[in-house]
């Protein structure tokens, strides 16, 4: 979908290389590079998946040669990245001003936890922290509770790859049609905040001042069960109709306990209920019983479970050597990652290409 557009992606971690893969499965060529070893050469470094598709040039960006190299990189390229902290580009001569001033078509991304400006911005971070602090985290967890720990992917990659995705294609969709690049501060607090507005779109159904007391966070029917086996399952039947038949399957419908939906001070004894009869059963017990149902009631998989699952093979949502495959999808469209490269892999080949073209 992207054929044609180069994305320079300097080395960093998590949410910038995250949103590089994403575009290079999307068919943008993006050039990684990579930093030299201690010995001036490239190394062989463990593989990525985050680097499939990519292509690696190991630079010495301390080196004149090597930044001269950088530059040319630059000055061919529709698009930039880079994940480091505030400032680190501006010293080494690669900031936003001097690209800028190489290539005004380019769409320069910057990836941080903090954002380029503000109190935090040169303090140290990772993803809790910058979920904590956006008001995300207060609806991680149970009642009574401390908040729980959301897997990365909230943050590093919800409030921070897929921003700096977004930003990058709407600049680079901005600098075709007017010819001036722009700047991306893509930083994960911002995203995750962002992100609350779907929680904020729905008004006094979630407080913001007590956790558990929300539409989500708080009812018996939108948590997770331990089954007599150790295994969990998701119980979220939201809307009236899919509660109605939650307590159908489950032969609760007579039980005037559960008559009361919203009724929150019901909710906890609801809760120790519904909690000693899933106990009751092992997980695959209540999986064969809400097959095909509506009562959306789900099990709570391993990775490797997940692999198993017949809706997740059916799909073909994982690729063989335990690699996601691209998403979303295209109608008509069949789209294969490519190798993930050892760092300098096509350092070669790369110079050879500027220097063809004139720009090195």
């Amino acid at each position: 979908m992207l054929n044609g557009y180069r994305i320079i992606e300097f080395e960093a971690l998590g949410p910038a290389p995250f949103a590089g893969m994403l575009l290079a499965d999307l068919g943008v060529e993006v050039i990684v590079v990579h930093r030299k070893t201690d010995t001036g050469t490239p190394g062989k470094l463990k593989e990525n998946l985050l680097n499939r598709g990519k292509r690696s040039i190991a630079l010495d960006l301390k080196d004149p040669a090597d930044l001269d190299v950088a530059r040319a990189l630059i000055r061919s390229a529709d698009g930039l990245t880079e994940g480091l902290r505030p400032g680190v580009m501006e010293r080494l001569g690669l900031g936003p001003d001097e690209a800028l001033k190489l290539n005004p078509k380019l769409v320069y991304g910057r990836m941080t936890g903090w954002g380029q400006t503000g109190p935090r911005a040169t303090q140290a971070g990772h993803d809790l922290n910058y979920q904590g602090l956006s008001g995300a985290l207060f609806y991680a967890g149970l009642p009574d509770q401390v908040p729980g720990v959301p897997p990365t992917l909230l943050g590093d990659i919800g409030g921070g790859a897929m921003y700096l995705a977004v930003g990058l294609l709407a600049g680079l969709l901005n600098a075709r049609s007017t010819g001036k690049g722009t700047v991306v501060d893509a930083a994960i607090v911002d995203g995750t905040s962002h992100m609350m507005a779907l929680i904020l779109s729905m008004g006094s159904l979630f407080s913001t001042t007590t956790r558990g007391q929300s539409l989500l966070d708080g009812p018996h029917w939108s948590r997770c069960y331990a089954c007599a086996d150790g295994k969990y399952l998701t119980v979220q039947c939201l809307e009236p109709q899919f509660y109605a038949l939650f307590l159908e399957t489950m032969g609760l419908s007579g039980d005037p306990r559960f008559a009361d939906q919203l009724d929150q001070a019901q909710w906890p004894d609801q809760t120790a209920a519904l909690a000693q009869i899933f106990a009751s059963q092992p997980r695959d017990h209540w999986i064969t019983l809400f097959a095909q149902s509506d009562a959306c009631v789900g099990p709570v998989l391993s990775p490797a479970e997940s692999q198993s699952d017949p809706h997740i093979m059916a799909r073909n949502i994982w690729l063989p050597g335990n690699a996601p495959a691209p998403a979303p999808r295209f109608d008509g469209i069949t789209r294969t990652p490519g190798p993930i490269p050892h760092t300098g892999q096509h350092s070669a080949e790369i110079l050879t290409d500027l220097q063809e073209k004139g720009l090195l």
